[in-house]
């Protein structure tokens, strides 16, 4: 395909034809032009022909939600959760926050963090089939990355006692089976599987990991659990075996390749922010010592060093540690605000800094942190999701506690109906 054609889901124009773009407006056509070269730059930083998905991808830039100049995303994660395989009550109310995601016109697109149920709930195909089943009825595209509760920490009693390889390929049967295509309303990403490093063929395997651009920004997945220290924990409580490794070692190091591929995508394609999507809370000391999360430090220093050298605003997404937080843990005492137990609407000043969890010298000031709100608890029962706006003519890097850069957000509880009466 030439690179002067934009193919759409029902039209087809030359750049160049002032008769194939009349009805265009300069903006949009200027619009499509610079998506043509940054797919472009797709190619030839990846290694792989990009232009047969390229055509889609423009048809999504162009699309009327983003015209105004502002993509709007819902990123949701640890949900739905129960305090066992008995409590289906977020289960359950899952249709309902679906349907206020959907009845957002604004938004056109959904993002979930990991955890599609708690670590007191029993790991199975049957139960990840029924969560993607939900899932279809959204109006959105959704980006998924798995979290600890679905595969690493399926070792545990409390989720069956199962073997965490076994429930990765599972969560990679249930929504990656189409690699490179989100869910539920079909976007094209770049995949690992397809993009992967020829001299590190296991990269292949990574179907999860994924990465997309958009609204002149650049969105990156990857797979980092949360809560078990990079899957440092041991498997069933027992000495470390080689599978544990092995996957420890493959895993961590196709992330980080693929780190290093988006940012530099990034850089090429004058990207004016990133986005960085993951589960774990890599400051998150949840009671342990500070080594319980040492792992995490190989994921940082990468995402450090690169948001220096790149220079403009980089956002992280994460889930984990279920209460919402909005801080900088790349810059000793930076501002962060955190949600109040007992009143899930109400936020208030952190009381710590997660910067000394991970005290390794970091000050980069055009980065910012993101955790959303997850889980059901006694003080914070209810679901909830952060609308995110990307603001493409916004380049203030000012991080505020719900802006940084083109990015603002505001959190949408959503109450869970009352439990029946037994």
């Amino acid at each position: 395909m030439a690179p002067n054609i934009f193919v759409g889901k029902d039209c087809r124009w030359d750049v160049n034809d002032s008769q194939g773009t009349a009805a265009l407006n300069k903006g949009h056509l200027a619009l499509l032009k610079e998506k043509i070269m940054r797919n472009l730059i797709f190619s030839m930083l990846l290694g792989a022909n990009v232009l047969a998905i390229a055509g889609t991808a423009l048809a999504d830039e162009s699309d009327h939600k983003e015209s105004r100049g502002v993509l709007s995303i819902a990123v949701f994660g640890d949900s739905p959760y129960g305090n066992n395989d008995a409590d289906t009550a977020q289960f359950l109310a899952t249709p309902a926050f679906i349907k206020s995601i959907n009845d957002d016109s604004d938004v056109s697109l959904v993002l979930h963090v990991g955890d599609i149920h708690s670590g007191k709930q029993t790991c199975s195909l049957g139960y990840n089939q029924s969560i993607y089943d939900m899932w279809k009825a959204f109006k959105s595209p959704v980006v998924y990355t798995p979290g600890d509760n679905e595969w690493t920490d399926c070792n545990k009693s409390k989720e069956g006692g199962l073997d965490p390889l076994v429930n990765l390929g599972y969560v990679r049967d249930t929504f990656f089976a189409t690699p490179g295509h989100a869910i539920a309303v079909d976007k094209p990403v770049l995949s690992q599987s397809q993009h992967y490093d020829p001299n590190y063929p296991k990269d292949a395997e990574y179907v999860e990991n994924v990465m997309w651009e958009q609204s002149n920004v650049v969105f990156v997945t990857l797979n980092v659990p949360g809560g078990s220290n990079n899957d440092e924990d041991n498997w069933y409580g027992i000495d470390r075996t080689q599978p544990q490794t092995d996957e420890i070692l493959n895993r961590t190091g196709a992330d980080l390749r693929w780190l290093d591929k988006a940012f530099a995508l990034a850089k090429a394609s004058h990207a004016k922010a990133m986005v960085i999507q993951l589960q774990a809370d890599m400051w998150d000391l949840d009671g342990n010592q500070p080594s319980h999360i040492g792992a995490y430090r190989q994921f940082i220093d990468s995402i450090a060093l690169h948001t220096t050298n790149f220079g403009k605003p980089v956002l992280l997404l994460n889930g984990d540690s279920h209460g919402y937080r909005s801080d900088n843990p790349l810059l000793k005492g930076a501002p962060c605000v955190t949600e109040k137990i007992g009143s899930q609407s109400t936020e208030v000043a952190c009381t710590n800094d997660a910067y000394n969890n991970q005290p390794n010298g970091y000050s980069v000031k055009n980065f910012h942190r993101i955790t959303v709100h997850g889980s059901n608890s006694v003080d914070n029962p209810n679901m909830e999701w952060l609308k995110l706006n990307v603001d493409r003519d916004d380049s203030d890097d000012h991080a505020s506690a719900s802006s940084f850069g083109p990015f603002s957000w505001k959190r949408m509880v959503q109450a869970l109906p009352p439990k029946p009466k037994p």
